[in-house]
């Protein structure tokens, strides 16, 4: 086996497109979790005496704001705007963070997403587009 791709090599330039598409993707999702939270409240299971409870309105707001931002960063890291990496993982970052505390809520789908953004924080912060070397 080799070394680790670098920040420079091709599979990692892959993986980079790969996370705008799967931060693309993950905004539309949430968009729409979001929507459903906030037009319909019994959607989800009600959780009691969970230390993170917030009323499902407001974890919609929560989820349908930040999808809305991760949309628009897919498609800046997908047309390689400077400002779309460093979004990318701050958004990837927030998005693991509401989704451990969305857990109880949708158990499955929160852990999905949570690798999801493990992948796409990985890829954005390994990514050197300076360092690609010309073919």
């Amino acid at each position: 086996m080799g070394p680790p791709p670098s920040g420079n090599s091709d599979w990692t330039a892959g993986g980079v497109t790969f996370a705008g598409v799967l931060l693309l993707v993950n905004g539309a999702l949430n968009i729409l979790q979001g929507i459903s939270a906030i037009a319909k409240d019994d959607v989800y299971a009600r959780v009691h005496d969970y230390v993170y409870r917030i009323n499902l309105t407001g974890w919609g707001w929560i989820l349908l704001i930040l999808g809305a931002i991760a949309v628009v960063a897919g498609w800046g890291i997908l047309k390689e705007a400077g400002w779309a990496r460093i979004t990318g993982i701050a958004l990837a970052s927030l998005s693991m963070l509401f989704q451990f505390m969305f857990l109880p809520y949708a158990p499955i789908w929160s852990v999905v997403l949570l690798a999801i953004d493990v992948f796409i924080i990985w890829a954005l912060a390994s990514y050197r587009p300076d360092a690609r070397q010309p073919r």
